[in-house]
């Protein structure tokens, strides 16, 4: 039996969608259509529903930073789907090493069961596909030709003449929906060029979907590029595990070269038929989007009468074709067409629709002048749950901390703060001192500076409190770990 085993790139970083993606939490974790599941989740559950034939793992592979680890596991597990594997890389080094690391996963997974030579679904974390039958019906038809030892890609029906998409030329007939022989991929073109692409129907966008054999990528990486393989191989031959992350060994993957898919094999591919893979395209018009920026979004969410997209809550008056996104209060428009609003609680964001590949530019400004806001937001999530810092000033800061069922913070002491917590809502186990204290709702404690302690939520519903820090240097960094359960130092 020939398992199909999902294989879902979690890397990106989503500048263009700032202020929503940030380095912290990037688009492929975010909720962006205003539904319940980000766009990690809503990857990895598109799956349900395969044929049985294909006989599709049950959890998938997963590929992100280690930074990102806790951000896979708890969005996958709040998914109510199993975890899987999470193999972290400890920098990024684009997509064709982490579908290399993921491909020898496969194959060593697959060798402790006596299964066959694994399929690989190689999906990136942070598309929209619309149409899911349509998707399901595409993965039918390129599980055939992988099967056989092709390696398969996705083509995009293209809707209008775009130039951010690199294209793939194949050589069926324009209303051709079955797998087609590719002739070459070609980079993003420029306007004249991607409507001659838009007439001749010979031309699909490249949607970095690809299916194909774990043993014919590794063969086809190896032949164009052995540094990739080799660093790949020797990192995880070195691989540590622990719960259900795969810890490539940092020193020997970091030393090796970063390329994409595309450059590093793809495109090879179709010119090297000596090789003896064949490369397959098939056609898929499934209401896809990989999301790329503003604008992009703005084409996927529905829209009013006057062409206005809507997330969150927005008032418009006299606004046309336009997108407010609203995260923590109300926005309202007035006289505005092609523009698109985009708020948090700490960055708002106002940008043409037609210039929105420009917050890139802001993005690296923010970063060139070290302002936090390039990276992180003001709620962050941990592993045990999330904190909003409410409000701060000179020697205090205010957070609201909320901490999950049976999750609990490390066992830590601060040189330079103490705490005052108060529970709004559930139980805390807390630990001050040689003391353990059971606290419920309206109830507090106090912890001196230097106080080793410990938060931890014994309860079944969400713990939530408000803590006040007050000291000369309020930063993360000003924690001394002495135990911890996600193993962080």
């Amino acid at each position: 039996m020939t398992s199909l085993v999902p294989v879902i790139l979690c890397g990106g970083s989503g500048t263009r969608l700032w202020p929503l993606s940030r380095t912290s939490q990037p688009k492929q974790f975010l909720t962006l259509t205003g539904g319940e599941h980000s766009l990690l989740q809503d990857t990895a559950l598109r799956l349900k529903g395969l044929p049985t034939s294909l006989h599709l793992t049950p959890s998938p592979i997963l590929v992100t930073h280690n930074d990102h680890r806790f951000l896979v596991a708890g969005q996958i597990a709040a998914a109510q789907l199993p975890t899987g594997q999470i193999v972290l890389e400890p920098v990024g080094r684009n997509t064709a090493p982490a579908l290399t690391l993921a491909a020898l996963q496969a194959q060593a997974e697959s060798a402790k069961s006596g299964a066959d030579d694994p399929v690989l679904l190689a999906m990136p974390a942070d598309h929209i596909i619309l149409d899911q039958a349509a998707f399901h019906a595409a993965v039918v038809q390129a599980h055939a030709c992988a099967l056989k030892g092709d390696v398969v890609t996705f083509g995009i029906v293209p809707e209008r003449a775009e130039t951010g998409y690199g294209y793939i030329q194949h050589a069926g007939q324009p209303t051709d929906t079955a797998p087609q022989t590719i002739v070459a991929f070609v980079e993003k073109p420029d306007a004249a060029t991607a409507e001659s692409y838009l007439k001749s129907g010979h031309y699909l966008w490249n949607s970095g979907l690809f299916m194909m054999r774990a043993s014919v990528w590794l063969r086809a990486i190896g032949h164009y590029r052995p540094d990739i393989l080799q660093a790949c191989q020797a990192a995880m031959a070195a691989a540590t595990h622990d719960m259900d992350f795969v810890r490539p060994d940092a020193a020997l993957f970091t030393a090796g070269p970063s390329d994409s898919i595309d450059f590093a094999v793809m495109e090879h591919l179709p010119k090297d038929p000596g090789l003896g893979i064949p490369t397959k395209v098939v056609p898929l018009k499934a209401g896809w989007s990989d999301v790329g920026a503003w604008d992009a979004l703005h084409g996927v969410l529905p829209h009013d009468a006057q062409g206005n997209a809507v997330v969150g809550e927005a008032l418009m008056h006299n606004t046309e074709d336009s997108l407010v996104f609203a995260t923590s209060r109300l926005v309202a428009t007035a006289g505005l067409k092609h523009i698109a609003v985009v708020e948090t609680p700490d960055a708002v964001l106002v940008v043409d629709l037609r210039q929105t590949q420009d917050v890139k530019n802001i993005v690296a400004r923010l970063q060139s002048e070290g302002h936090a806001l390039a990276g992180s937001h003001r709620k962050v999530h941990r592993p045990w749950g999330w904190y909003d810092s409410i409000d701060s000033g000179e020697r205090f800061q205010v957070k609201r901390i909320v901490v999950n069922p049976g999750a609990s913070l490390s066992l830590q002491m601060h040189h330079h703060r103490a705490e005052h917590w108060i529970v709004v809502k559930g139980t805390a186990e807390v630990t001050n001192g040689d003391q353990v204290l059971i606290l419920s709702e309206n109830q507090s404690t106090y912890i001196p500076l230097g106080q080793t302690h410990r938060l931890a939520n014994p309860g079944k519903v969400p713990l939530e409190i408000i803590e006040v820090q007050s000291g000369s240097y309020l930063g993360e960094d000003d924690i001394v770990r002495f135990n911890d359960t996600y193993g962080r130092s």
